[in-house]
């Protein structure tokens, strides 16, 4: 079986499905550390704008959104994102014509799931994430999510909170996005020391003292809380903390 491992950029992914499409046994990953069996042959995806840009415009023209949905599935953190967009492809391509309201299709179920993941995380975040206020007035919300929606969340807190200056910080994937008041911007971004400014000082401290209160140890809720927030998120909640 050939497979091709692409370097996880969408133009390695578009160049994959181009060398591969003939192909009837493949596969297409960019997790180098997947298992190989004995018959495998592996190719080292060489990125290509113009396969990318004939794969785009075949999808188009039978599926206009589907773009935007696998482009959302490539930001999942399953190790399958990449031939599960393939397969899909491949089979839009098949019927030439769309096909996603066409539920019933295996390649339809399994490339809606891992949307959902992507959409579900994002849409979660929007609402959970917690921004600390720094010593130089800018805020700061690190975080850990399962997929790699940080470029999502900055373009809706960059309308929801035009007039701060903020950092989201991914610090699994080590990436930052960073707004200044009128434009973001990705970056890479290892560990960093953070200094809380007086005001975030005392309001954590106000919001332990609340939490604290309303706690009632005879009724604990934690069933409740992990309905509203998972818990992989805990570790960045103030009330969580010590």
């Amino acid at each position: 079986m050939k497979i091709f491992v692409t370097d996880g950029s969408v133009l390695s992914f578009f160049t994959a499905v181009f060398d591969a499409f003939m192909e009837n046994d493949c596969l297409i990953i960019s997790d180098n550390d997947f298992q190989l069996s004995l018959d495998s042959e592996i190719i080292r995806v060489q990125n290509d704008e113009e396969k990318c840009g004939r794969v785009r415009s075949g999808i188009a023209r039978y599926e206009p959104y589907a773009e935007e949905e696998i482009l959302l599935a490539l930001r999942s953190c399953d190790r399958r994102k990449e031939q599960i967009a393939f397969s899909y492809i491949k089979k839009l391509m098949h019927i030439k014509s769309l096909i996603r309201k066409r539920l019933s299709l295996p390649e339809v179920i399994q490339l809606n799931e891992i949307v959902y993941t992507v959409t579900g995380e994002t849409h979660r975040l929007k609402g959970l994430l917690r921004f600390m206020e720094c010593a130089g007035g800018i805020l700061y919300a690190p975080y850990s999510p399962d997929n790699d929606i940080t470029d999502l969340l900055m373009a809706h807190f960059a309308q929801r909170l035009k007039a701060e200056r903020f950092v989201i910080h991914d610090l699994k994937r080590k990436i930052a996005g960073m707004y200044n008041g009128s434009e973001w911007i990705l970056s890479f971004a290892d560990e960093t020391e953070i200094y809380l400014s007086e005001n975030e000082k005392a309001f954590e401290n106000l919001w332990k003292k609340y939490y604290k209160s309303v706690n009632i140890k005879e009724r604990p809720h934690e069933k409740q809380m992990k309905g509203s927030m998972p818990v992989r998120y805990w570790k960045f909640l103030p009330e969580k903390k010590d």
